[in-house]
């Protein structure tokens, strides 16, 4: 910890140089998130509940770039992206964002996951997208600790990539300035880059949808649970009693002194020591049961209404957490549950196509920068199953209803249910309708 703000107060003095600092209240949110997502606890709720909105959010997902030899070149690297978008997503839920930043090694295209604590944005336009940020990375050789800064910025038309390179022999600050060429790792990696013509960042964002309560300025992402901390450590707390309740009520057998025997070295030893303690009585009584009553079932309904908050500020259905069994509820207020889940689910769906379709770009524009493959247009298609948060049959049921009536067309159907854009989906109608004619 104190390693880590030393860095954080050696960022800012670097910032500062560039007119801009690490925000203090975003610092420390990131670090009690990233706390909570690897506190290693009994509940362990903070990772739970990343991982399960991430699967949700990631389910059966299928996306991929069409349409040119070019787009066949992307592909191949963007599929290995894929590989790994369900922990980046559990990772953008738990700190409310990742970075997408492909690079060019080898002439392949390949995509660094950088988490919140290795981004810094500097600023970002209208619409909220991060127009220049930087990013920080890390390697230690013995006692010594290589860091890396990498800006991405817009200056005028230009878009600028600037590296520099640090060695400190603390661990713990940036240390002094050393040449790139210094380090074997990064030895191929330019100082500066101008590229002309790129209109977006060659990064992708993937940001978590909710508002940021902490910094309403900021362009960073929430975590999900970012709203209940504190029940989280209710839930905690709550456990601890259950668990107390269960090791304290333990049944026993009170024995009277006089009836232990005493062991080689004369101490009274007893058979059993969680079954049998001594009880000096000092009656005729040898023996006395004790068996108290739990008040476990109280401590569990307590524990359930907890993790059911949690579950409404995180926009998990109720039962992903909690024990429906022990909850009196309604059709309608499980129904309603579910349906918000389903909304949140989709707005984070919505974040990771953005974050993929800015990914998609900016694999493109390397591929010409470095003249990896040949010039060509290209689509990008998402499909995401959402069979387990929404009744696929009813929305394809409804949707027929609506094109009966004549509020939609049928290649908005199709589109939807494969997953194509409109183009591919009325092109593939108009060639079924000339079959059948």
């Amino acid at each position: 910890m104190i390693k880590k703000v030393i860095s954080i107060f050696s960022l800012k003095n670097y910032l500062a140089s560039y007119g801009t600092v690490k925000n203090d209240a975003m610092s420390a949110a990131i670090e009690l998130w990233d706390r909570l997502y690897h506190q290693n606890s009994k509940l362990s709720l903070a990772s739970s509940i990343a991982s399960e909105t991430a699967r949700l959010a990631t389910l059966e997902m299928k996306s991929e770039i069409s349409g040119s030899g070019r787009a066949d070149f992307l592909n191949r690297f963007y599929k290995d992206a894929l590989k790994k978008i369900r922990t980046a997503v559990e990772i953008a839920c738990a700190k409310g964002g990742i970075v997408l930043k492909p690079y060019v090694s080898d002439g392949k295209i390949l995509v660094s996951f950088i988490d919140a604590e290795n981004f810094v944005p500097v600023n970002f336009d209208e619409t909220g997208r991060i127009t220049d940020a930087v990013f920080l990375d890390r390697f230690s050789s013995g006692k010594k600790v290589y860091t890396r800064i990498e800006r991405h910025s817009f200056e005028g038309k230009n878009y600028i990539i600037r590296n520099s390179a640090f060695l400190s022999e603390q661990g713990g600050d940036l240390g002094k300035s050393i040449s790139l060429a210094d380090t074997e790792f990064w030895k191929d990696i330019e100082p500066y880059v101008c590229c002309e013509g790129v209109e977006n960042p060659l990064f992708a964002y993937i940001k978590m949808p909710m508002a940021n309560s902490v910094d309403i300025h900021s362009p960073l992402g929430v975590s999900v649970y970012a709203r209940v901390v504190p029940l989280l450590e209710d839930a905690e707390k709550q456990y601890e009693r259950l668990i107390w309740e269960f090791e304290s009520g333990e049944r026993a057998l009170y024995i009277d002194e006089s009836t232990v025997r005493r062991d080689k070295n004369g101490e009274k030893s007893l058979p059993d020591k969680r079954l049998y303690r001594m009880l000096n009585s000092g009656d005729d009584t040898l023996f006395k049961d004790w068996t108290p009553e739990l008040r476990a079932n109280q401590i569990k309904e307590g524990l359930n209404e907890i993790l059911r908050r949690i579950e409404f500020g995180t926009g998990l259905a109720y039962g992903t957490l909690s024990d429906i069994e022990n909850v009196d509820r309604t059709a309608e207020e499980f129904r309603a549950s579910k349906q918000r889940s389903y909304t949140h689910i989709c707005d984070i769906q919505s974040a990771i196509k953005n974050g993929l379709s800015d990914l998609a770009y900016a694999m493109d524009v390397l591929a010409d920068l470095y003249l990896l493959a040949p010039s060509g247009k290209f689509s990008l298609s998402f499909d995401f199953d959402d069979s387990i948060i929404a009744d696929r049959k009813i929305e394809f049921e409804e949707k027929l209803r609506l094109l009966e009536k004549g509020i939609i067309n049928p290649w908005e159907i199709r589109a939807w249910y494969f997953g194509e854009e409109e183009q591919t989906a009325r092109k593939k109608l108009n060639r079924l309708q000339r079959k059948e004619e």
